[in-house]
């Protein structure tokens, strides 16, 4: 699975637990473009809830942990 740059930066700030409202202002984007974003990860990971989808993220290492 390939995710693009923007989804693997909301990816990490969703894993920083940041709401979507808090993304949307950090990087200058709607609520809803945070929304579709969220979806598509979603989808691409084959995940069905949020921490599915950080689950998933971590054993495809596209996310990393840091102690």
């Amino acid at each position: 699975m390939v995710l693009s740059e923007r989804e693997k930066q909301i990816l990490y700030l969703i894993s920083m637990e940041m709401t979507n409202e808090e993304i949307a202002q950090d990087l200058f984007l709607s609520r809803e473009t945070i929304r579709s974003h969220r979806k598509n990860i979603m989808v691409k990971l084959k995940a069905i809830n949020t921490a599915g989808m950080i689950r998933r993220a971590y054993e495809n290492g596209i996310l990393k942990i840091s102690i």
